[in-house]
C-alpha cells in the first residue's frame, strides 16, 4: 500500500499509505494502544517500541492495579512489551509538554485531569524516579508531569 508520486524534477518518491499511524511520542503511542486494547476487550496487548520511561510508567500502573503482569521482549531492535490487561483501566494519557509541577501545584493538576479525588493517579517524573502524585506528596517532592491514569 504505497503511494507512488512522480515529480519531473526529482527522482521517484514513495510515501507510506495514508492510513498508517503517525509516531507522536513513544509513551503516547504505548498508552494509546493500551487504552484501545482495553476498550475493545482484549486480554493482552503488545507495545513497541520499548523504552525505560514506558517500563517505569507501566510499573506504577501495575502497582496501583490498573494492569496485570508485563514482560519485556528483547527482539534485538527497539524491544517490545507484552502487557496483560485486567479490565480496570478507564483512561490513560500523556501530558505534553511535560510541565514542571511543584508540590503545591499537584492539587490543581489533580482537579484538572482526574474525574474524582477518590480514584486515579497523575504520573510524575522526579529526581527519585517515576511515581504517582500521592507518592510525591508523601516524599514532599515535585517534578515533571508525564501523564495520568484512571
Amino acid at each position: 500500500y504505497e503511494t507512488k508520486i512522480v515529480c519531473p524534477q526529482s527522482p521517484t518518491f514513495f510515501f507510506p499509505h495514508p492510513h498508517t499511524m503517525v509516531r507522536q511520542s513513544v509513551l503516547n503511542d504505548a498508552l494509546r494502544s493500551i487504552s484501545n486494547a482495553e476498550k475493545s476487550g482484549k486480554r493482552q496487548v503488545m507495545i513497541r517500541p520499548s523504552s525505560k520511561v514506558i517500563v517505569q510508567f507501566l510499573k506504577v500502573m501495575q502497582k496501583h492495579g490498573y494492569i496485570g503482569e508485563f514482560e519485556i521482549v528483547d527482539d534485538h531492535r527497539s524491544g517490545k512489551i507484552g502487557v496483560d490487561l485486567n479490565g480496570r483501566l478507564n483512561k490513560c494519557g500523556v501530558i505534553s509538554p511535560r510541565f514542571d509541577i511543584a508540590l503545591p501545584e499537584i492539587e490543581e493538576w489533580v482537579q484538572r485531569l482526574l474525574p474524582s479525588r477518590q480514584f486515579g493517579y497523575l504520573i510524575i517524573s522526579t529526581n527519585h524516579g517515576i511515581m504517582s502524585h500521592k507518592e510525591c506528596r508523601e516524599r514532599k517532592i515535585g517534578g515533571k508531569i508525564l501523564g495520568f491514569v484512571y
